[in-house]
C-alpha cells in the first residue's frame, strides 16, 4: 500500500503548489522529451511542444484519473532512423516518413484499444502476469542505469571529474531534500536538486550562457504539416519499420501503468480501464506525429517524481502539459532550459531509474513471487540478463529488437511455453481504493 499522499489524484494544489510542482514536472521529462528528437534528428522545441499537447489528451481520455505524463518514445529511435534517414549532419533526410509511422503507431494502439474494451483485459494479464511484468520493470530502470551514469560524469565519451561532481552535488541534494527536511522542501527534491546543481555548475564554470544571449524571446518551433512540408504516402517499409514496435511499446504502458497504479494506490488496469490509457496514448502519438513531434509514451521518470514527492494530483501534470507548451515557443526558455549541464540531469536520473527498478522489486515483494519455484527463477533471470545485457536479435543492419524489447518478448514466450502456468481468474493487479 502506498504511504499517505501529500496531495491526492484529485486535489487542487495552491498556485504556489501548482507552480513549483509542475516545473518539477517539466525538469523531470525534459531531458529525455528533447533527447530522443536530438537523435533522430528532428525539433527539440516541437518534441517539448508536442509532448504537452499528449499528456492533455491523455488526461482527458482518461478522465482526470490517471496522473501520467507523456513524452518521447526512445523505442522509437531505432525505427526513425531507419525510415527517416540522417545526413552527416545529423538531420533528418525524410521526416515526414517518421511522422507517417507515427500516426500509423497511434492508429494500432486505438485498435488494440478496441480490442480490449470489447473484450476485458484479463486474458492481456494472462499474458504478462507479475513474473514477466516485474523483471521488465526493472529492465526498464536498470537498463537506462549506464546512460545516467553516462550522462553523469562523461563528455564527448570522455570523463569530467568536473561535470561527475556537478551530477554528484545534484543527486546529494535531491537526497537531502528528500530525506531530512519536511513539508514542501521534501516534496520538491527534484527540482530543488537541479537547481542546487545549476549553481554549481555556474560556480565550477561548465555553463555556456552564448546560446541564450543569442535566442529570440519568442520562437515558433519548426512544425511538420503533411501535405504542406511533404506527402502523405503511406509505404510498406514504413509500416513495417514503425508499427512492431508496439509489441514492445504497450508492454511497457502496461508496466508503468501498474508501477503508477501501485505508486498511488489505484488500479488503473480496471478503472478508468486499460483500454482508456492505451486510447490516450495513441491519440497522444497521433496528435504529436500530425504536427510532426516523435511518438509518445507515459514517461517513467515522471513516475519516479511521484512516488519521491507523493504528489499525485492531476493538476499538477495538467500543470506540467501547461507549462511544456508555454516553454516550446520561448526561444530564450528554451536556451535556458538547454543550459542545465547533461550531468545535472544524469545526477537526477539515476535516482529516478533507480525508483523505477526499485518499483518492480516491490511488485515482486508484494504479488508474493515464489523464486523456490524454478519456473518463476528461469523467467525473471532470462528477462534481467537479455534485458540489462543489451541482447539483440537484429533482422538487418539497421533494425533489430534489443534489450527491453527483446527481454519483454522473450518473458512472454517462457510464461506461455514452460509448464506450471496458472490462469489469472481474478485481477491478480488488485488494488485498495
Amino acid at each position: 500500500m502506498s504511504s499517505k499522499a501529500v496531495l491526492d489524484i484529485n486535489d487542487k494544489p495552491s498556485a504556489g503548489q501548482l507552480i513549483t510542482f509542475s516545473f518539477q514536472h517539466m525538469f523531470a521529462m525534459f531531458g529525455s522529451t528533447i533527447l530522443v528528437p536530438k537523435l533522430v534528428g528532428l525539433s527539440p522545441a516541437i518534441a517539448l511542444l508536442t509532448s504537452g499537447i499528449a499528456t492533455i489528451i491523455f488526461l482527458f481520455v482518461t478522465q482526470f484519473k490517471v496522473p501520467a505524463y507523456l513524452g518521447s518514445s526512445f523505442a522509437f529511435i531505432s525505427p526513425i532512423i531507419l525510415v527517416a534517414g540522417l545526413s552527416e549532419a545529423g538531420v533528418s533526410v525524410n521526416p515526414g516518413n517518421a511522422m507517417i509511422g507515427a500516426m500509423l503507431v497511434g492508429l494500432v494502439y486505438a485498435i488494440v484499444a478496441l480490442i480490449i474494451w470489447k473484450t476485458g483485459y484479463k486474458w492481456l494479464m494472462n499474458i504478462l502476469p507479475p513474473i514477466v511484468v516485474a523483471p521488465v520493470i526493472i529492465v526498464i530502470g536498470l537498463g537506462l542505469s549506464s546512460t545516467a551514469v553516462n550522462m553523469a560524469m562523461n563528455v564527448n565519451g570522455e570523463y569530467s571529474g568536473k561535470h561527475f561532481s556537478a551530477a554528484m552535488v545534484t543527486l546529494i541534494a535531491a537526497i537531502i531534500f528528500n530525506v531530512y527536511f519536511k513539508n514542501i522542501l521534501s516534496a520538491m527534491p527534484i527540482l530543488l536538486g537541479i537547481i542546487v546543481g545549476y549553481i554549481y555548475s555556474i560556480f565550477i564554470g561548465i555553463i555556456d550562457f552564448t546560446a541564450v544571449k543569442e535566442a529570440e524571446f519568442f520562437q515558433l518551433p519548426d512544425f511538420l504539416i503533411p501535405g504542406v512540408h511533404y506527402d502523405f504516402n503511406i509505404t510498406g517499409a514504413i509500416f513495417l519499420g514503425m508499427v512492431p514496435i508496439v509489441i514492445v511499446t504497450i508492454s511497457e504502458h502496461i508496466g508503468h501503468q501498474l508501477v503508477l497504479g501501485k505508486v498511488v494506490n489505484r488500479n488503473y488496469i480496471k478503472s478508468p480501464g486499460l483500454h482508456r490509457s492505451l486510447l490516450g496514448d495513441g491519440l497522444g502519438t497521433f496528435a504529436s506525429a500530425i504536427i510532426g513531434g516523435p511518438p509518445k509514451t507515459t514517461y517513467g521518470e515522471n513516475i519516479g517524481v511521484l512516488a519521491i514527492t507523493r504528489v499525485y494530483s492531476v493538476y499538477v501534470i495538467l500543470g506540467a502539459a501547461v507549462v511544456a507548451i508555454i516553454v516550446s515557443f520561448s526561444g530564450q526558455l528554451m536556451a535556458i532550459i538547454e543550459t542545465i549541464p547533461t550531468a545535472v540531469l544524469g545526477g537526477i536520473s539515476i535516482l529516478l531509474f533507480g525508483i523505477i527498478a526499485s518499483s518492480g522489486l516491490r511488485m515482486l515483494v508484494e504479488n508474493n513471487v515464489d523464486f523456490g519455484n524454478n519456473r518463476n527463477m528461469v523467467i525473471s533471470s532470462v528477462i534481467l540478463v537479455i534485458g540489462i545485457g543489451g541482447a539483440a536479435l537484429r533482422f538487418t543492419e539497421s533494425f533489430a529488437i534489443e534489450g527491453m524489447a527483446l527481454a519483454a518478448i522473450i518473458g512472454v514466450i517462457l510464461n506461455l511455453v514452460l509448464p506450471g502456468r496458472e490462469v489469472v481468474q481474478q485481477d491478480i493487479y488488485e488494488t485498495e481504493e
